[in-house]
Order: structure tokens, then sequence, then C-alpha cells
């Protein structure tokens, strides 16, 4: 027997569609888009209800569905006119007084002559002539006919109007037939009774759809699934007799009350109709709304659903708006999306529900007493993609070199080593450490050709202490930043800065301040979700005079001020610690703010200043602001505003490295 080898896997890319295990959404992109929304002065609820109305990864969003759903609604619209029931049963009757005049023309006989003077005198509206040939000894047997199709189209449009399919399956309906109709409404009376004084309905449920299922096709699976589509259909059939004209609901009306009597549905229905209404109190009975007016011309049945589907769409249309107070994604009937616009819909819905739920679960958004927040991961994620991007730039630039691999707190090597201490982060000398062991060692017997090492054999090579910097970026967020739209832009910037600096570069230390009317030192979630000050001024002096504050704290490290500022100063701190606000510009304001750049000057750190505006008179200030403290002046656009920070930044760490 030839011996076969045993079968192996094959490992690749999976060729079978989309990637089983891939998830259905990217949720750092959709933490970006949020994150550019907020940064741009939005609030984390605003942002996130932004994104659910554009859509994410491919699936459309609340607006493009609640277009697809308007789309569809101006089409209901043009259905057809909703008196074709009785333009109908007016034909039919002038049909039948017609055949019943054609037969009584040629007899002579004075019978003949009385019954043409009852047809004469027939009441003008048609529910009133309908009902005064009730009893009438037909002559004609195409008159005959004709009164008989008014009665059975009225028994099946009426019934139709509030079971619907109940139309086709009525046609030419037998004496058993109509029997099974009523003892189906009255098992449903006594059913919707039963619910709605709270009882156990499932086992009553059951019976009722084994023996009436026929008459609902579309198969409901529980009582509130049958309640809702009665009570809906109910309250549409009342929607579109309010949508006809007086003289119309008037004459339909009649109609639809006599039909009922005669089947001896009328008061089984009346409270069955109660009923409903009391189960769904909710529904808008009796609510005068959009009703189709098109063409065609509706019977009463296809009229009621006309109006159900506009109904229907209606609501649909406002809960994907969420322009109402306490709106949530819950609020969209799943059910009517799919049945207006295709599963396909309702999958979309389904993502962006899954979407806002994965937000929160893997720990993006926190919800603390109502309030959406940004959580610190949100926060880290933004500053990394502030930084990613400004790093797209400087590589689009050619003003790169941002990869530092000796990102640390270790300097040049010394070539000495020392034995390793708990708590040493400097790099391992493998060779000293190995000698040690094997010296150790040399005097035992040797088992193997292994050494075995101890942790008193390790040593660390020694390095040159490796200065760093202290970094105050000073950030103007007055009202103008965001009228000119740079608000976005410095906010990022400076979370782009932070996430540099504390992930690369952790021997440095930054502090970011914000300054308006006052200053005050901003923690990157705080600075992410902050909003525009509508108080106005922009007092750099108290920015300046805490970024000193901040410097003095770290002494032994380089100090670099970096000021983002769209404008001159226009106020500054009172003795009294006071804030004073005056435009134009006060030569006070402009003295203490130059006294301070100068006690900044003195602590040895240069203030680099980023001018937004072209406006001469801040470009003259922040030049003798940057030569009284040896900085330097950037006029950057706002898109290029990280890109001229970061690159700053490095550009000063790598003079620092080559001192």
């Amino acid at each position: 027997m030839a011996h076969r080898a045993p079968k192996g896997y094959r490992y690749g890319r999976w060729q079978g569609g989309p990637d089983p295990l891939a998830p259905p959404y990217d949720l750092g992109n959709a933490v970006d888009e949020i994150g550019d929304s907020v940064l741009g002065g939005s609030g984390v609820r605003e942002a996130l209800r932004e994104l659910l109305r554009r859509g994410a990864e491919g699936r459309r969003g609340l607006d493009e569905l609640r277009r697809a759903v308007r789309d569809r609604l101006r089409t209901a619209r043009s259905a057809g006119r909703m008196d074709g029931t009785l333009q109908e049963v007016r034909e039919l009757l002038d049909q039948a007084v017609a055949a019943e005049r054609r037969e009584l023309f040629p007899d002579p006989d004075d019978a003949a002559r009385l019954a043409e003077s009852e047809l004469d005198a027939l009441p003008e509206d048609t529910a009133g002539a309908v009902r005064s040939l009730k009893d009438w000894s037909w002559r004609s047997e195409e008159g005959r006919q004709a009164y008989e199709q008014i009665q059975d189209l009225l028994r099946r449009e009426v019934l139709d109007s509030s079971f619907a399919s109940m139309k086709q399956s009525l046609e030419n309906a037998t004496p058993e037939d109509l029997q099974a109709v009523k003892d189906m409404v009255a098992d449903l009376s006594r059913l919707v009774d039963a619910h709605n004084r709270g009882e156990d309905t499932d086992q009553q449920f059951a019976d009722f759809m084994a023996q009436h299922g026929q008459f609902f096709p579309d198969q409901p699976e529980t009582v509130e699934e049958l309640i809702d589509s009665l009570a809906r259909r109910a309250a549409a059939q009342e929607r579109m007799m309010a949508g006809l004209s007086p003289e119309q609901r008037a004459e339909l009306g009649e109609l639809m009350a006599q039909t009922m009597e005669d089947m001896g549905l009328a008061s089984e229905m009346a409270h069955l109709s109660d009923a409903l209404r009391q189960a769904r109190p909710d529904l808008p009975w009796g609510q005068r709304g959009q009703v189709p007016d098109g063409e065609p011309s509706l019977g009463l049945g296809d009229a009621t659903s006309a109006v159900a589907e506009l109904a229907d769409l209606e609501a649909l249309s406002n809960q994907l708006s969420q322009g109402y107070a306490g709106a949530s994604l819950a609020d969209v009937d799943e059910e009517l999306l799919e049945r207006a616009l295709g599963r396909s819909a309702a999958d979309d819905l389904t993502a962006l529900r899954e979407l806002e739920r994965e937000l929160e679960r893997q720990g993006y958004l926190n919800r603390t007493e109502g309030k959406l927040e940004l959580s610190p991961k949100a926060v880290r994620r933004l500053g990394a993609t502030a930084l990613r991007r400004v790093f797209a730039q400087l590589d689009a630039t050619g003003r790169g070199e941002h990869d530092v691999a000796d990102a640390g707190s270790a300097g040049e090597l010394t070539g000495s080593s020392r034995e390793w201490r708990f708590g040493d982060e400097q790099p391992l000398d493998v060779v000293r450490t190995v000698k040690n062991a094997v010296l150790r060692t040399a005097h035992e017997p040797r088992t193997g050709s292994r050494v075995q090492i101890s942790v008193d054999d390790f040593e660390v090579v020694e390095t040159e202490r490796r200065t760093g910097a202290a970094v105050a970026l000073l950030v103007d967020l007055s009202y103008s930043m965001a009228l000119r739209g740079t608000w976005g832009a410095a906010k990022s910037t400076a979370m782009a800065l932070h996430s540099l600096v504390t992930t690369r570069f952790p021997q440095d230390a930054i502090e970011i301040i914000g300054f308006s009317s006052t200053a005050q030192v901003l923690a990157p979630a705080t600075l992410a979700e902050l909003s525009v000050d509508t108080l106005q001024g922009t007092n750099l002096q108290h920015g300046l005079m805490l970024a000193r504050r901040f410097l003095a704290k770290h002494r032994d490290a380089e100090p670099v001020v970096l000021v983002v500022t769209d404008g001159e100063p226009t106020a500054h701190l009172e003795d009294d610690g006071t804030p004073f606000f005056c435009w134009p510009p006060m030569p006070e304001t402009i003295a203490r703010t130059v006294a301070e750049v100068e006690r900044v000057a003195r602590s040895g750190a240069t203030v680099n200043v980023f001018a937004l505006d072209p406006d001469p008179g801040l470009v003259h200030f922040v030049h003798d602001l940057t030569q009284r403290a040896g900085g330097r002046v950037f006029q950057p656009d706002a898109d290029r505003l990280g890109e001229y920070v970061v690159a700053d930044y490095l550009r000063s760490r790598r003079g620092r490295r080559s001192r």
C-alpha cells in the first residue's frame, strides 16, 4: 500500500468575499471624525449626531435614509384620489336606475308610472339613493345585478378599510363567508379587550390565529403586533375620512354605516374601534394629515392603505430627522424602514446603532449623568491622529525627520559601565555582564556549556545626561479665532504637540495654556471639548505669567515658549487680578504684556510666535516681542499651523542635541 502524506494546511488572504473576522466598521475613523467636529467647536453629542447623519464606512447615514424616505413620500402623495368607491357606487347606481327606467318605459301599467315617479323622487345624494333602493322590487335584471354589485362592493371595501386584503378574499362572498367574518370580529374584540385588561392572552391569541388566520395574510406573531397593525389601519381610516370634502365624507360615512348595519357588524366594529384606540392612544386618531392626491381613483380600502403608508412615511421621516428633544436611534422603527426602503436600509440602521454602542463599549465615549464626553482613550487618539496628519504634511514638504530612534532618557555613551541598580533604564552592557558571570563561576565545576547569570552580574553602560525641555504652548482661544476659522486648527495643533512630547520625548515637559479674557492651564481632555470663549479679550500677559510659573518648576530643562495668536493683546490683569479689556489696545495693556515677555526672557526662554493674521499691527507687535525674547515669528496659514509648530519643536530638539 502506498504511503499517503498527511494533508497539510495553506494560509493566505481570504478570497471568499468580505473578511468574516473583520469588524463592520472602523471605530478609529469614527473617533477621528467626531474629534474633528469637537475640535472645531461642536459638543460631543452634536459631533456624534453629525456622524450618524453622514454615515460611516460605506453605510448610509440618517440624512441619506431620510432623503430616500422623502422621495417615497412624494411618490405616495400621488397615489390617487380617495373618492374612488364613492364614484364607483354612483356609476353603478346610475347604471341600475337607467336599466330600470328602460324596463319600465314600454309598460303602460299605472304601476310602472308610479315606479318611475318613485325613481324621479330618489334623493340626490348617493347614500340616500342607495338606502331608498334597498327594498326595491327590480323589474330589470341588469338593474338588480348592478345594485347587488353596489352591495358587494361596499361590503368588501368597508371591511378592506379595516382589515387589509379583505377586498379580494370576500369577492363573491357567500353567507357562510360573511358569517365567518362576523365570528372573527367578535373573537377579535374579546381578544383586544382581554389585552387591554392586562390579562395573559398568549393562548387566546394562538387560538384566534388558528381559527381566523386566513384573514391576516401578514401573519402577526404576537398579540401586540396584531393590535398595532389594526390600530394603525383604523387611525388611517379616520385620517382618510378627514381628508375628504364635507359632502364626500357625509355620503361615504352613511354608506359605510348602512353596510355595517346590513352585515350586523355595526355595534361590534364600533366596540372594536374603541378598544383599538384604548390600546394605542399614541396614534394620530382623528387628526387630519397628508392624503394622496393623484389621478387614479382609489377604492376605500386602497385609499386607507395609501393614507396609512403616508402616515408611516411621515413618522419615519421624523424619526430619521432626530430633530426633537431626547431623540435617539432607538426611536427609528426598523420594520417601517425595511418596508419603505428594503433590507439594506435596515442593515444601514443596524450598523449605525452598533457604531454608537461600540463607541461607548470600547471606551471612546463616556456617559455621565446623561452627558456624553470624550474618554481619555479618545483624547489620546485625537492627539495621535492630529500628530499623524502633521507628520504627513511634513513628509509632503520634505521637512520630515520626525522618527527619532533615540527618544528616551538616555544620552550618548561614555564608554564606562557600572553595576545595575533597581530602576535603571540605561542600556545593558552584555559583554561585561557575561564576563562577570564567567569570573564568578570559574572555580565551580562545569556541568555544561551554559553560563549561569545572576542579578549581581548585570552591568549597565553609563550615558551622558541629556538636557530635556520645558515647553509652554500658549494658544489664543478668543472669539476672533472662531470667527476667522482658526479655532479648530489651534486646538488640533496643541493636541498634536502634546501627543508628540508625551509619547516620543518623555524627558521633555509640556503645558498647554489657553488665553482669551483670562488664561488657564488646559489638560488635553479639557482642550478637546472646550467651547469658544465669547468674552472679548486677548490676554497674552496672563498666559505668559502662567508659562513663567511652569518654567520655574523645570529649572533644569531648557525653557521654550510657543505662542499661537491672531491678534494684538487687548486685555491684561489689573493689580487686583481682575481682567481689563479695551479695543483698540491701550498702551497700558501693551506695556504690561511686554514687561511679562521680558521676565520670561530673563528666565532664559526663547519665545516663538505663530501669527495667524497678516494685520500690520499684529505683525509689528510680535516682531518686537520676539526680538526682546530672542525668538522668531512665523506666519503660517491655518491649515499648516500644526506643521510649523511641530517642525519648530523638532528643530529646537536637534539644536539641543548638537550643543
